[in-house]
């Protein structure tokens, strides 16, 4: 049986999934990936191999998860190198849990955290990008309904001789 705080942070997880951006659920993912392979390593290490696996089991299927979502048809050779690193993380998950190595847990951890920097620093290139782009439209076009000689014309192009 749940808890009231634990259906009110599952409410408060769901409408955060639910309102995301595509970049911000990203990072999610990775915040996942990095905190299950945190449990993961923990449980090795206190010898609670129940938490040990379902934390490693998480993490595994997260890394599974970001590998999916890339697309390939928007930027083929990010998409590439993306692939290369998430697949090698994936296989430090499983050898540090089929060899309960830490070390490898320690190296998916390292790539997990700079892939996070990585995005975030991303995510901030995006929003200062779109925050000139609205800016821009914002300013009012230089236009004028001025003549070449500065007066101003009427605009129903009737000309105003007296």
């Amino acid at each position: 049986m749940s808890s009231p705080s634990n259906h009110g942070s599952q409410a408060y997880l769901k409408t955060k999934v639910m309102t995301a951006s595509p970049a911000e659920l990203r990072l999610m993912l990775i915040d996942g990936a990095i905190r299950f392979t945190e449990q993961a390593r923990r449980g090795y290490e206190t010898r609670n191999f129940e938490m040990a696996f379902e934390g490693s089991s998480r993490a595994q299927a997260i890394v599974i998860e970001l590998m999916n979502a890339l697309r390939p048809d928007q930027a083929p050779e990010l998409c590439e190198r993306l692939t290369a690193l998430y697949t090698y993380i994936y296989q430090c998950l499983v050898q540090a849990a089929a060899m309960r190595d830490l070390a490898q847990y320690d190296e998916a951890l390292k790539r997990l955290r700079f892939e996070r920097e990585t995005w975030v620093l991303c995510m901030d290139e995006l929003a200062k990008e779109n925050q000139s782009a609205s800016a821009m439209r914002a300013i009012p076009t230089a236009a004028s309904p001025a003549g070449s000689n500065g007066s101003a014309a009427p605009r129903s192009g009737l000309s105003m001789q007296g």
